[in-house]
This record gives C-alpha cells, structure tokens and sequence, in this order.
C-alpha cells in the first residue's frame, strides 16, 4: 500500500513563517518591481567605465539563476589581474524603499529544496540585477594581481558595465579542469574562453596554496541535494566540491578581503563576517587523535589545516567525514559591526584577518550593505549608514541565517524522509554530527542524509564513525530515525 504523498511545497512556506520569515512579497514591492521593469535602458552610467568587451563568464551551480558574480584575468607583469565584477543591487534598489525594507527583514535567500525564497523578487535577482548571459549589466568591480608567491597586490574597487558572455556550471567546468570529462560546449566552442578559464584556475590555484599556507582550513563537505522531477522527489544526490567551485571560493575569499581592506582605508565603519576561535577545540583535538594527528592545546588554524591536508592525502574516501565534524565542532559564523579604527576578530576557517561578504547582493543583504558602503566611498559621499545602523543588520542577519538555516535543515530532512521512506530497514555507513541534550545526530554517508539516532546513542559524541540502519521515516514532522547496529 503506497503511503499518502505530502506537499513540501506546502510544509516550505509553513516553515519559512515559523522561522520569522516573510515569504510573500507586497503589493509595494510588486508596484515597484512593476516601475523598474518598465524602464527603458539601463540607469544612468556615466563616468562608469565601459569593461563590456572583456571576456566575463559567470560560474555557479547547475540550477543558479541569481547570478551575483563574473570574472575575468589577464597575464601582466607580475602575476595574473583578476576582475570580479559583482551584480550593482543597490542602483535598483534604494534604501528604504519597499523592496529594500523586504531584504532588511529577510536579509538571506532561502533555498528550501524543492522551492526558493529569494530575499529580492526574481524580475530582479533573476533577471534586472542578476549578471545573466548576453546581457549589459551595471556591476561593481574588485580588481587585483595575484603574484607567483600568492601575494595579492594592486587591488582596487570600481564601478563598470559589463557583459557576462558565458553562464557556465560547476559541474561543466570542474570535471574538464580536473580532467576528467570532456570539455563543456560553449568552452568547446571558444579558444579563448578556453584559454581564459585555464588562467582563472592557474591564478585560484596560487592563492588557495597561499590561503593554505596562512592556515585557511581546506575542509570538503558533502551536500546533500535534492532529485526534483515534476515537482516531485526522485532521490537524494551527493553535490561535492570540484576544481570550479574551488576556483570561485577563491576568487570571492580574495575581492571580499578587497573590499573589506579597502572600506577600512577609507576610514568607513563596516559588517564583518566572523568565524571565532572554537569552542570545542578540546574535543578537535581529541578526534585529531583519533586519526593519528597531534594538534596543540590552544587553537591553531595552520595546524588543524596540516592535520586536515595530511587526512585528505591518506584517506581522500572518507575525508569529507573529518571534514563535517570540523565544521560542526567550529561552530556558526556570524556578523558583526567594525568600527572604524577597531580590530575585528577575523575568520578562523579562512584564515582571514579582514573579511566582509560582498560578492552576493542578490542572495543576501550584508553585502547589498556593503556595497552601499563602498559605492558610498567611490562617489566620496556620506555613509548611509551609522554604527547603531550597521549594528542592528549584523545582528538581525546573523539570527536569520540562523533562521535560514533551521529551514533549509528541517526541508532536508522532509525531502530526504520522502526519498528514503521505500529503504527502511537498510544499513548505513554514517557520522555523527551532533550530541547534545536534544539527541545525538548522524549523517548517513550515502546518500548524505542527517537523523536521529534513536538505540545506540550513549556515549556517542561528534566525529563518531557509525554503521546505523533506517528505522522509521515521517516527512510530516521531517524525522529520520535511524539505529545503532
């Protein structure tokens, strides 16, 4: 007897409300997407520079269409110039008006499975200020040489109109880079972007083994994602990191430093975004141990990253398992205010003193924030924002992350108990990724799904490597239940 399908869709928006989330636009919002749409032409751009010409290509996930950043390098004396151009949110979006009052209180696009929740409405994040392909496009641009030893020198922030001439996927360009799968038509297509993309990986290579060396974590999580056909779960896949990914994670880790060295130059109060040292350093030293690794009593992010780098050289199979557990036991980051002149506490996993989230305007709200604090230095305007101000969106974007995250979780688990409810009673390789007062959660390693575990709990703790079978599923309150074998 086949069980009573159940509307995730429905249970989404639910628990968008649940969380504090506003998930339906207003009138105001739709009246003024309506006006913007009805504009001729791009705002005005002079004095802006003209970089259209240049051959910009877009890199993100298979199904993006809110597509925040592009990139571009060339070989000069002294290293590669890398250009990120990233989506001019603000230009359409004024302070205080409807649609910006919306993002305020969301502050993050939601990705809930089998349905987004974008912070701004699609006519904007997928289409007016989304950087799609064949389309001029006002952005701003984070410029900076990448030197031989990874140095990063001559940085610069702009403003430009460009011309993004490639939409490409990780999972096109990863394998072809790495070798092991053909090249992706449109790059098939073009020597040049060929050639260009090959300068891209060149220049992301030499600063992530500068970002390695400085003690950046290189940590290789596994997501879980969703199989959706007709609006219906199929399955439940494993989206793993590739050379694509990692190129743009360096890329952005790099023009966020950028921008936030360049807002401090200024003399600019700014949001940060913050990893701080860990809480449960013990217990990471402890499952160091565990593996053969020795790391020092007090946290070291260059030592974990060697015990991590010598993991992943040993045992590359199960890698991604002392991954997880690193970054359940490092804690969330989160935003904070930098005043002018003040240290800030720097991000531990990325090894990064100054650090701000600026490549994502159309995802989230920091960095529409940001923008606005740098466009604001450009035109050698006031601050449109006070401390107090930058204060209370730090605060207000990390509970909704917060937030964001709890939704994006419990969707997990519905989507995965509705794609696993035909395999209970099979056996699991799996992790545990939390033990507290609530329970002790595991994620199963294929497919990467998280649940309770139910018999067989005491003394488990995070790092734990576990074989556990499906006992029960229930989408309705997302339940997975599994048991200790």
């Amino acid at each position: 007897m086949s069980q009573p399908s159940f509307d995730l869709r429905a249970a989404a928006h639910q628990e968008m409300l649940t969380e504090g989330f506003q998930p339906d636009f207003s009138p105001a919002v739709d009246q003024q997407v309506k006006a913007l749409e009805e504009r001729k032409g791009l705002p005005n751009a002079d004095g802006i520079r003209d970089l259209r010409s240049l051959l910009w290509s877009s890199i993100d996930n298979d199904s993006s269409r809110d597509l925040d950043q592009a990139e571009v390098a060339e070989r000069v004396n002294g290293g590669i110039r890398v250009l990120v151009a990233i989506a001019d949110v603000d230009t359409d979006v004024p302070i205080d008006s409807p649609i910006d009052k919306h993002a305020a209180y969301e502050t993050t696009s939601v990705y809930a499975g089998v349905k987004t929740f974008p912070m701004l409405p699609e006519e904007l994040s997928t289409g007016l200020t989304s950087l799609n392909e064949n389309a001029d496009r006002l952005a701003v641009v984070v410029e900076l040489v990448v030197g031989a030893d990874g140095t990063i020198s001559s940085p610069s922030v702009y403003r430009a109109l460009v011309r993004n001439q490639a939409q490409l996927t990780y999972n096109g360009v990863g394998p072809w880079l790495e070798g092991t799968a053909a090249v992706p038509p449109k790059v098939a297509a073009s020597s040049d972007l060929a050639a260009q993309l090959k300068l891209q990986d060149e220049a992301a290579r030499i600063l992530h083994d500068e970002r390695c060396r400085m003690g950046a974590l290189s940590l290789d999580r596994v997501e879980a994602e969703a199989v959706i056909s007709d609006g219906e779960v199929q399955g439940i896949n494993a989206r793993k990191k590739n050379r694509a990914s990692e190129l743009i994670e360096n890329f952005m880790v790099a023009a966020n430093g950028v921008m936030a060295r360049a807002l401090q130059d200024a003399k600019v109060s700014s949001i940060r975004r913050v990893v701080k040292t860990p809480e449960r350093w013990p217990r990471i030293v402890e499952l160091a141990a565990q593996h053969g690794g020795k790391l020092p009593a007090e946290p070291d992010s260059a030592a974990l990253n060697e015990f991590l780098q010598k993991r992943k050289a040993a045992d590359p199979d199960h890698y991604a398992d002392v991954s997880l557990a690193v970054v359940k036991l490092m804690g969330p980051g989160e935003y904070v205010l930098a005043r002018s002149g003040e240290d800030s506490p720097g991000h531990f996993a990325l090894a990064a003193h100054d650090y701000t989230h600026s490549t994502a305007p159309n995802r989230r709200f920091a960095d529409t924030v940001t923008q606005r604090l740098i466009k604001s230095v450009l035109g050698k305007q006031p601050c449109p924002y006070s401390d107090s101000q930058l204060d209370v969106i730090a605060q207000n974007c990390t509970l909704k992350e917060d937030a964001a995250r709890k939704v994006e979780r419990v969707m997990g688990k519905r989507i995965a108990a509705v794609a696993l409810r035909h395999r209970i009673g099979e056996t699991f390789s799996a992790i545990v990724t939390g033990a507290g007062p609530k329970g002790v959660f595991v994620r199963a390693l294929g497919p990467p799904v998280e649940g309770m575990l139910v018999q067989g709990q005491q003394g488990a703790d995070v790092g734990d490597r576990l074989q556990v079978k499906l006992v029960g599923t229930d989408p309705r309150r997302g339940y997975i239940d599994f048991a200790k074998v």
